[in-house]
């Protein structure tokens, strides 16, 4: 390892694996942080404006992992993380600390765990709550759960990137951080999905949508983060902080889950078909808010949008 774990002053090498929307803001508090960062991307081009921040931007995973502290994956799903980690984990020390943040639901964490367990790597089932604009404060919030010996480096990376972590107790092969993350996506998803059908539901009955806000405002019923999307509706403005293709990719890891547990979620699997057909309209790599065109059969009302950025 590049420096020595138990030094909190010196600053430590972290390789980003994955530099999409979070993983490209975790990049850049790390760096901003004072840490020595090596970013790597399939599609590198999308990593090369990392430079401008201080991240030194690498088009092959081994060399970004070589020597690092820690090394953090960020990537679409755990078939994606397991294919970069197969890769690089043979060249990691075995003191190095794996923050796996991806969210990849719990049987695809237990299969990473094992992976980590063969070479000996610290490894923390560790995701992230939060959007794009929040990863790029360096404000998200980091459930995590594994093994002591990775707290000390661990804490220093989560330091960077988030505004407060939440350790669980349970070994990470059992996924607890996992499981809550899915919980807390749930609610997340059921709430963006509510915006769409109630400004739908709202233009389809005459209803102006603002005056429904008025009339929740300041009461229980009052949700910032249902504004939040709503508003994103209203404004038209689609620039993804999460894209619908990632919300149908989480959403359909909870219902895998729930029905791994015996448990059947109709409003979950709704979603999914909400999902998909706002991604088979072109809306796939917008914010997930464009949900919202799946309650139309044409264009919304006065608005003559039919199709999105996939078009």
């Amino acid at each position: 390892m590049s420096s020595d774990s138990h030094d909190t002053s010196a600053p430590l090498t972290v390789a980003v694996l994955g530099t999409g929307l979070m993983g490209s803001g975790m990049a850049r508090s790390l760096a901003a942080a004072g840490h020595r960062v090596r970013a790597w991307n399939r599609t590198i081009a999308r990593a090369r404006p990392l430079a401008d921040h201080g991240v030194e931007v690498v088009a092959d995973p081994v060399e970004a992992v070589r020597d690092a502290d820690a090394v953090i994956t960020m990537l679409l799903d755990g078939p994606a993380v397991m294919d970069v980690m197969r890769t690089v984990a043979p060249v990691l020390s075995g003191s190095a600390v794996w923050a796996q943040t991806s969210t990849v639901g719990p049987e695809a964490q237990a299969g990473l765990a094992a992976l980590a367990a063969e070479h000996g790597l610290l490894f923390l089932d560790s995701p992230v709550l939060g959007s794009k604009p929040v990863a790029e404060a360096g404000r998200l919030t980091v459930m995590a759960a594994g093994p002591a010996a990775a707290r000390p480096v661990a804490a220093r990376v989560f330091d960077a990137i988030g505004s407060s972590t939440v350790w669980l107790e349970g070994d990470a092969a059992d996924s607890p951080a996992s499981a809550l993350k899915l919980v807390l996506n749930l609610w997340v998803l059921t709430i963006n999905n509510a915006a769409g059908e109630i400004v739908s539901l709202a233009q389809g009955v005459g209803v102006n949508p603002d005056d429904f806000f008025q009339a929740i405002e300041g009461g229980s019923f009052d949700v910032p983060y249902l504004r939040n999307k709503a508003a994103v509706i209203a404004g038209g403005d689609y620039a993804p902080s999460f894209t619908v293709k990632a919300a149908d990719k989480d959403l359909r890891l909870i219902v895998s889950a729930a029905k791994a547990a015996g448990l059947r979620l109709d409003q979950a699997e709704a979603g999914v078909e909400r999902f998909r057909r706002a991604a088979e309209l072109g809306h796939g790599q917008e914010d997930m808010a464009a949900a919202y065109f799946a309650s139309f059969e044409g264009d919304p009302p006065g608005t003559g949008q039919g199709g999105g950025a996939d078009r």
